[in-house]
């Protein structure tokens, strides 16, 4: 257990004086969004009772459970591969990575390889897989929750297994989480050990990996138990009583807490009210921390936390900067009582400064109008931020330029209009170039100049049936498009690959397409799950279908070739039946593949299958049992 270690110390950051603007400001120009941090905790205090009595509701905080529970989609936890680093030894052969938005930046994912070993986990369980032999080299039970979502980071002989948290059990007014965010250190050198172990409580947002430093975003909600009413029914009542319990809060109720393991001893930290920083407006319902890790060092240690009093739902990175970005839908007035204030359709941006090495700096923050699709709407390319919204108001979408002006990003250039009566299904920026796709009953696919950050403007537009989820960059001026054919209604058909030319801006037209009728793919979702392998131009999505003939597989890997003549289908790869209830056999869910020299891996709950990258032909076998 965590908290059985011989010795536990405690440490506390710091304070800090800042100046102080007031909180709660309106009618703000895209981009006027200062961050500052609170200089005492008394201010602390005061400023975040104020703001949570205005925000809080008869059932508690937003987000906090209870009837008024809103759930964002923070993209769990994403993906990675690109900042792998593999031991010193003779040369890998040549692999994939997950399939991450920037080069050399890596995201967290269920599986990661170095070319000589495969890391995998799965319901508390890390496995080794040695690529040469095609077998299991290690194995170890990472206690604790069993079930509960993990991903992988890799740094040479070491693995980060990331734990969301997240799941807990109501209690009057108040969601407990008995298992909070937890990461794990693991040496992979010999058999898999565990070195250090960090936990906290709240969310596990997001993370990203840069040469051996790791970033990891967390969202952790106060400590104030909301009195149990059963049997009070007027809201008004039960708000009173709630902005009682605020009143009552000490400012430790805020504060983000956590434990750490080294070799003999287990500590505790807590944030220090001097490093929480704050944006002019906020509910006080979440804070969010981000924190540092040296997948070199002997353990984990505190991480070296910087907060900020906001929600966060989107996490995007680049080699040199972190954005953090919070929309504005945890401010639904659902119910009486609770602040008038109109609800902005905005979402705030966060920018910290990675150069360093270590601890992330604040260097500006911003807003633009509107809510983010996922971290592709997002795009750093010389020295501008690029941002797609949907704003469901005016129901039109924008591409947005935004340049670091102080402490704040302001807007210098706009693309408005796009797509009007409908929402962003996905987004793509290649340097000076982006792709927005909009849809409701057919899909535009918008071609859009950046090239100068004060004029960007709509080049080029082509309309189809359905919409792509996701756009992946195929070189020569070609998009591959995933997600699903509609019909004229807007009635979805099933899973569809779109082969798109983009060369032209004027015109972008679609080469080819597949389709697969009454099919749905993870990949639409979650890029992660698609496999691009440009070497042989070969496209691996896994596919869902629902068929009552069970003429095919209804779980499996859709093999496609992209060609200049267009997407030819390579095959279909299944993995071995596994049996089911009243003994039916029934193939894994395939959730992901990567490629190893000439060798193609799939990965399910249930086992690694090696195929042959020419013929697709079965030639290993790895069950998890």
């Amino acid at each position: 257990m965590l908290l059985s270690a011989a010795a536990i110390t405690f440490a506390v950051v710091g304070c800090t004086a800042k100046p102080e603007p007031g909180p709660g400001s309106t009618g703000r120009p895209p981009g006027a969004l200062r961050l500052v941090a609170f200089d005492s905790c008394d201010q602390l205090t005061r400023d975040l009772r104020t703001a949570g009595k205005a925000a809080v509701g008869p059932y508690g905080f937003p987000g906090a459970g209870g009837p008024e529970m809103l759930t964002a989609d923070a993209g769990g936890v994403r993906a990675a591969a690109g900042g792998a680093a593999p031991a010193a030894k003779a040369p890998a052969p040549a692999f994939s990575g997950t399939n991450v938005h920037e080069q050399g930046v890596d995201e967290p994912d269920l599986v990661k390889t170095d070319g000589r070993r495969i890391v995998t986990v799965d319901r508390g369980v890390l496995r080794v897989v040695d690529a040469a032999s095609r077998r299991q080299t290690g194995k170890l039970d990472l206690g604790g929750d069993q079930y509960g979502p993990a991903n992988l980071l890799l740094a040479g002989d070491r693995a980060l297994v990331l734990r969301s948290g997240g799941y807990g059990t109501m209690q009057p007014n108040r969601v407990a989480f008995d298992g909070g965010p937890e990461l794990i250190l693991v040496n992979l050198a010999g058999t898999p050990q565990v070195l250090s172990r960090f936990r906290t409580d709240g969310v596990l947002v997001d993370a990203r990996q840069t040469g051996d430093t790791v970033r990891v975003v967390l969202s952790s909600a106060p400590r104030i138990t909301f009195p149990d009413m059963p049997k009070v029914d007027d809201q008004d009542d039960r708000v009173k009583a709630n902005r009682t319990a605020i009143d009552d809060a000490p400012a430790d109720a805020w504060l983000p807490e956590w434990t750490y393991t080294d070799e003999h001893t287990t500590h505790r930290g807590r944030v220090g009210c001097g490093q929480v920083n704050r944006p002019a407006r906020f509910s006080a319902a979440a804070l969010l921390t981000l924190h540092t890790f040296d997948l070199r060092a002997p353990a984990l240690a505190s991480g070296d936390p910087v907060t900020v009093v906001a929600d966060g739902d989107t996490v995007y990175g680049t080699p040199t900067s972190l954005y953090v970005a919070n929309d504005q839908r945890w401010r639904l007035n659902m119910w009486r009582g609770r602040d008038n204030r109109s609800v902005p359709q905005e979402t705030e941006i966060y920018r910290f400064d990675l150069t360093g090495g270590g601890r992330p700096v604040y260097t500006a923050a911003g807003t633009v109008p509107g809510w983010l699709v996922n971290q592709y709407a997002l795009s750093e390319w010389d020295g501008h931020l690029r941002v797609a919204t949907t704003d469901d108001r005016k129901r039109t979408s924008a591409v947005r330029v935004l340049a670091t002006r102080g402490d704040r990003l302001t807007q210098v250039g706009v693309a408005d209009g796009l797509g009007k009566g409908e929402r962003i299904y996905s987004v793509r920026f290649i340097g000076p170039r982006g792709y927005v796709v909009t849809f409701r009953q057919t899909d535009p696919l918008y071609s859009v100049d950046l090239s100068d950050p004060a004029r960007p403007r709509v080049t080029g537009e082509l309309k189809i049936t359905g919409y792509s989820a996701h756009l992946q960059p195929a070189g020569d001026g070609r998009l591959i498009g995933i997600g699903q054919e509609a019909d004229t209604r807007g009635v979805t058909q099933g899973t569809q690959v779109s082969l798109f030319d983009v060369s032209d801006p004027a015109a972008p037209r679609r080469l080819a397409q597949h389709q697969v009728s009454g099919g749905h793919s993870e990949a639409e979702y979650d890029p992660h799950a698609l496999l691009w392998w440009p070497a042989t131009n070969l496209l691996v999505v896994p596919i869902n279908r629902y068929d009552a003939r069970m003429s095919a597989p209804a779980n499996a890997a859709l093999a496609l070739r992209i060609t200049d003549r267009g997407v030819e289908e390579a095959g279909t790869l299944a993995q071995p039946a596994v049996p089911g209830a009243a003994e039916r056999a029934w193939t894994p869910g395939i959730r992901r593949s990567l490629v190893i020299g000439d060798v193609l891996w799939t990965v399910s709950e249930s086992g690694l299958q090696a195929s042959r990258l020419s013929t697709l032909e079965q030639i290993g076998w790895i069950p998890t049992n």
